[in-house]
């Protein structure tokens, strides 16, 4: 029996902050991840995209300028005005070194974890999915669940170390959503 060919995939990483001092096994880390996730999602077609190593300086102007949202976040991601989940360039993946690492160490993860989640789930917005509904970021956190248990890479979304359990992310976004709008209104 063969196997249905995968689909190409080229990634182009950018180190645009000096805080990414291991660089390299970020990359490595990141490659992996995209590429997993982009076996598990896209057709045959080629595809390509890129990911930028940024720091929450860089991120949170972006975040700002794009989202109206003046604070540092660990990943944002710009898909390509035309882009097809089945092909082409697919658009850009922005991660935020201490943002990352914060979060990491707050919650317990390996950073290398977390990095490749931030990865599969910016990449997973490129290819249209998202969050904003509770049927959407089901679908879309299985999907994540999934590619990172090929990675052997526990479940971002069970919990702390300590039992613990993590408040659905829905409730998480709707939290961050009203800290969002109650900034803005400060503003």
């Amino acid at each position: 029996m063969s196997r249905a060919p995968r689909p190409a995939i080229d990634i182009d990483i950018v180190v645009a902050s000096a805080r990414w001092k291991n660089a390299k096994s970020a990359e490595a880390i990141l490659r992996r991840a995209v590429t997993r996730a982009a076996a598990a999602t896209l057709s045959t077609s080629p595809a390509e995209l890129a990911i930028v190593l940024s720091d929450d300086s860089a991120i949170r102007q972006l975040n700002r300028d794009w989202r109206g949202v003046d604070a540092a976040t660990n990943v944002l991601s710009f898909p390509a005005a035309r882009a097809k989940p089945s092909g082409g360039h697919l658009g850009d993946i922005i991660l935020a070194f201490e943002t990352i690492a914060r979060e990491a160490c707050n919650e317990e993860k390996q950073f290398e974890h977390h990095l490749a989640h931030l990865g599969v789930h910016g990449f997973l917005h490129l290819i249209g999915y998202d969050h904003e509904h509770d049927s959407e970021a089901e679908e879309m956190e299985r999907t994540e669940r999934d590619i990172l248990r090929s990675l052997a890479i526990p479940d971002p979304y069970r919990g702390d170390p300590g039992g613990r359990p993590k408040p659905p992310k829905t409730a998480r976004v709707k939290r961050k959503r009203a800290a969002r709008r109650a900034a803005k209104r400060k503003a």
